[in-house]
């Protein structure tokens, strides 16, 4: 059994659960995994017996006797108990843009979630976006590029190596991918480092392979 054990809904369409599953995989801390289907009339009841204090929504992680729930207290959870791992860019000024991007992310883009759901096992490549839509991926892109063109020197990802920021933004991607959004080269290449991580195509084939469908 290992130290960790993440409540998670699912794997299909639940970019909340998607977050911290992919750093933990990222950071290569051992973790077990406990899916429980979302939208079904027991699964808030199923999600409270892990966190009783909790609001009944994934992902929930469990730490001993302790049980934390919302993806972004996670994240500043195991960045405590876990520091050598380096969550965040080793830059002052970085961390900050990092915590500033990851926070717009948490509680913005709301056109972009409601109207399209993440779900990896579909395509719409004529998807009509409607204006407001277009402002939140001119908003998530030029976050990217700024990054990319900023800190981005040493690696891949938003601030070079793997961080946070990138488990935050990763359903982005997956989102992109699925309405088949047409991004500029530094934001493509950006989403396929995110899609080629080994840990984001196990997701991927664990989501595919689910039989669940929710209709939004």
């Amino acid at each position: 059994m290992a130290l960790l054990t993440l409540i998670i809904g699912n794997k299909n369409y639940s970019s909340w659960s998607l977050r911290p599953w992919l750093a933990l995989k990222q950071f290569e801390l051992p973790f077990d995994e406990i899916q429980i289907p979302l939208y079904t009339p027991g699964s808030t009841a199923q999600i409270r017996q892990y966190c009783p204090a909790g609001n009944g929504k994934v992902p929930v992680l469990i730490h001993a006797d302790r049980a934390i729930w919302d993806s972004m207290a996670i994240f500043e959870y195991l960045s405590e108990m876990f520091p050598e791992r380096s969550w965040w860019t080793g830059d002052r000024t970085g961390r900050a843009i990092a915590r500033s991007i990851c926070a717009e992310m948490h509680s913005g883009f709301l056109p972009l979630r409601n109207q399209m759901a993440m779900n990896c096992r579909e395509h719409f490549p004529n998807y009509d976006i409607t204006p407001e839509v277009q402002r939140d991926i001119d908003r998530i892109t030029t976050i990217w590029r700024d990054c990319r063109e900023t800190y981005g020197a040493g690696g891949a990802f938003l601030f070079g190596r793997f961080t946070i920021a990138d488990a935050v933004y990763a359903p982005v991607v997956l989102r992109f991918r699925t309405y088949d959004v047409k991004l500029d080269p530094i934001c493509q290449t950006y989403a396929e480092a995110i899609l080629a991580l080994p840990a984001m195509q196990e997701w991927l084939e664990s989501a595919i392979a689910e039989t669940e469908t929710i209709h939004f």
